[in-house]
């Protein structure tokens, strides 16, 4: 019998994820020190293998240069590692004794991996890293361009895990991936969280899913070349981010935006290094190979200058570097005006900053809101105008876009997975990270005692009065009273207060007291006064201590420094309980 291929598909996902589901369960018990060397294994893995992964990624998707998918590799393997190895992912992960607070990590449980064919031995690895390092079970489902790449990358990371201890089937992968078997993946209830990298229909997807999810959109990214730039510097490092990998990365740079008095330079700069300026008509025969639809050809995303131009009919020396093309407007009508990750450059003239702001504004808002924003200037109120005013949530000052963002040329969170906020329709702003994969569970004592009335106290709708000889507003939380410092059932230890002579703390008690009316002044006698039964309670007084006192024909001496609760004194005033034994 012939089983039917989607129907062993789905079933390869379900036993993937209750193999991650129980490895979690067991990985879930690791301390601090158990998970950092597994993930440290691993990362010693993906660099170790970090070329051979490289060639697997070029070989099987054409994507990219393999220079610069090694370096990839190794920024996930390295950078990736340096960033999470100090983070606290297991146990207590924060304790604040001021406000009593204990903060301890939990972790999410199964990570749905969706990976895309343009980063993918690199994105493998981040994610896996990034998961394993909070305690998670991680099952990746690749974009079948790229699904033999990353499921070798999956197998080594997992053998390296299990070989420091880790369980079997924490990191899996999807054999025969397909549109069915992600969707089982994000929508399964072993599946927790899902890390969606790839187009905005996945990441939609992802996020309709009804679980919680981090997709990030796409990454239209100007670069501002402000009059004050170095022309030289500025064009060499556009020319690194566009160019790193044929553009792939969402952080390239994807237009140029000039301020007129330094156009010839940064023109010329470009030519120095053998970028390309297109004609017209070049432009024409770029657009209707690169666009289809108002979406970008596959066939051109993550090639080179060369394959592209050669592929649009284009004459161009073999070694160009990029593609520039000269455009006045940005939107539908100028195809090459949107992303197209791929070493082609859209090129502005503007006069001004403020000029300059308008146009990026324009790029960001055609499908980059929220990503990332490049400006070259050596005028820091500018920068800062850009930083406050722009929609993006990277302005990267004097550096590439590609490598300022992922956090290899700055010292933003090494990460392949970056936030655009909810300006990009995405939870957060942050370049994802492993403390994105735990949850905090909160521990927290006591600071403010609340005392349940009595049924029937008629005084229980009274103001709540201050307790005698409050300490003052700006003493410690140390020095707040003994049920704020005591654990339940603990000791309670005496009050500190300053030194007073003992006829003045009469007085302040007498008028303290006297603001609750004639009946707890008359409360409150001097034990001297007359032979009494004296319960004694030094140092706080609850209702429970009235109560008792009151059933056993007792009074309760108190001092100056005598704590008592407001619904302890309502109910001593209400007995005649109290007497001043200072």
């Amino acid at each position: 019998m012939k089983l039917d291929a989607d129907l062993m598909a789905l079933q390869e996902v379900r036993d993937l994820l209750n193999r991650a589901h129980e490895a979690q369960q067991g990985m879930a018990t690791f301390s601090q020190a158990e998970t950092d060397a597994v993930v440290e294994a691993m990362a010693h893995a993906a660099e170790e293998h970090a070329a051979e992964l490289a060639e697997m990624a070029v070989e099987e998707t054409g994507f990219g240069r393999v220079a610069d998918k090694i370096l990839k590799n190794r920024f996930a393997a390295t950078n990736v590692l340096a960033s999470i190895r100090p983070m606290k992912t297991a146990g207590v992960i924060r304790d604040d004794p001021a406000a009593r607070v204990v903060e301890i990590a939990v972790p999410m449980g199964v990570v749905a991996g969706i990976i895309p064919s343009t980063n993918p031995t690199s994105t493998t690895i981040y994610k896996a890293l990034i998961a394993v390092k909070a305690r998670n079970a991680i099952v990746f489902s690749p974009h079948p361009a790229a699904a033999r790449c990353i499921r070798r990358t999956a197998e080594l990371l997992h053998e390296a895990a299990v070989k420091q201890g880790a369980p079997e089937g924490i990191i899996g992968c999807i054999a025969h991936s397909s549109l069915t078997t992600t969707d089982e993946l994000m929508h399964h209830r072993l599946t927790s969280v899902i890390l969606a990298t790839g187009g905005h229909g996945l990441v939609k997807a992802a996020y309709s899913s009804g679980k919680p999810a981090y997709g990030v959109g796409p990454g239209n990214v100007p670069a501002f070349v402000e009059r004050t730039a170095d022309p030289e510097q500025a064009v060499q490092r556009i020319l690194a981010g566009t160019c790193f990998d044929n553009g792939t990365v969402c952080a390239s740079e994807q237009a140029v935006v000039v301020d007129r008095p330094l156009d010839e330079a940064v023109r010329a700069a470009f030519r120095r290094r053998q970028a390309h300026f297109c004609t017209a008509d070049d432009a024409r025969k770029l657009a209707a190979l690169m666009v289809d639809g108002g979406k970008i050809n596959p066939a051109v995303v993550g090639r080179s200058a060369a394959a592209i131009a050669a592929q649009a009919g284009l004459e161009v020396p073999a070694d160009t570097t990029a593609l520039i093309v000269e455009l006045s407007r940005v939107g539908p009508e100028e195809p090459l005006s949107m992303e197209k990750l791929s070493p082609v450059l859209a090129y502005y003239t503007v006069d001004g900053w403020e000029e300059g702001c308008e146009k990026c504004m324009e790029i960001l808002a055609f499908g980059g809101v929220g990503h990332t924003l490049v400006i070259h200037s050596a005028d820091r109120d500018v920068i800062m105008k850009f930083a406050l005013e722009k929609p993006a949530f990277r302005i990267l000052a004097n550096t590439s876009g590609t490598h300022g963002a992922i956090g290899l040329s700055t010292a933003l969170t090494p990460s392949l997975t970056l936030g655009c906020g909810t300006w990009g329709n995405n939870i957060t702003t942050d370049n994802i990270t492993a403390t994105h994969l735990i949850n905090v569970k909160r521990l927290a004592y006591e600071t403010e005692p609340v005392e349940f009335p009595l049924p029937g106290d008629a005084t229980a709708a009274k103001p709540e009065p201050p307790a005698v000889a409050a300490p003052p507003a700006n003493e410690s939380v140390a020095a707040a009273g003994p049920l704020a410092q005591s654990p339940p059932g603990g000791s309670v230890p005496a009050a500190t207060v300053p030194a007073v002579d003992r006829e003045t703390i009469r007085e302040l008690v007498r008028e303290a007291l006297q603001a609750y009316g004639p009946g707890l002044q008359s409360a409150v006698e001097p034990a001297e006064d007359k032979e009494l039964n004296i319960r004694e309670i030094p140092d706080f007084v609850t209702v429970s201590d009235v109560q008792e006192a009151s059933a056993e024909g007792q009074r309760i001496a108190v001092t100056s420094q005598t704590r008592i609760t407001p619904l302890a004194r309502e109910l001593g005033d209400k007995l005649k309980i109290f007497i001043l034994n200072d």
